[in-house]
């Protein structure tokens, strides 16, 4: 079993950029795969990005390609996103997810963080 904790969440203006955390607790971290998701209020959990267990893969949405890097370190048990060039249609709750197999889908995942919030203004 794996927890999960988010950080680096926050208000930022059009075109700013963030660095989202996700610490893991557990020896079994380098285990999984892990993702973020992402939901606003109303819709479903939107996939955002994924990382293979060793960190060589990686998949994105076409929505942040190019603007989005997922990344870990299973040294420190942790798995980052950097959000560049943030757009108002970004805003949302980001979670991140550790499952298995390296997947898009959210059901997939058994394991998830609570979330941090991403606004972004215009």
């Amino acid at each position: 079993q794996v927890q999960l904790v988010e950080s680096g969440g926050g208000l930022v203006q059009a075109g700013g950029s963030l660095r989202l955390s996700c610490a893991a607790s557990g020896r079994a971290f380098r285990t999984y795969a892990m993702a973020w998701f992402r939901q606003t209020p109303g819709k479903e959990r939107d996939f955002v990005a994924a990382v293979t267990q060793g960190g060589s893969g990686t998949a994105y949405a076409d929505s942040v390609k190019g603007r989005f890097t997922i990344s870990r370190d299973n040294a420190k048990n942790t798995m980052y996103l950097q959000l560049n060039t943030l757009k108002p249609g970004d805003t949302a709750v980001y979670y991140c997810a550790a499952g298995p197999m390296f997947s898009m889908t959210a059901g997939q995942y058994d394991y998830w963080g609570q979330g941090t919030q991403v606004t972004v203004s215009s």
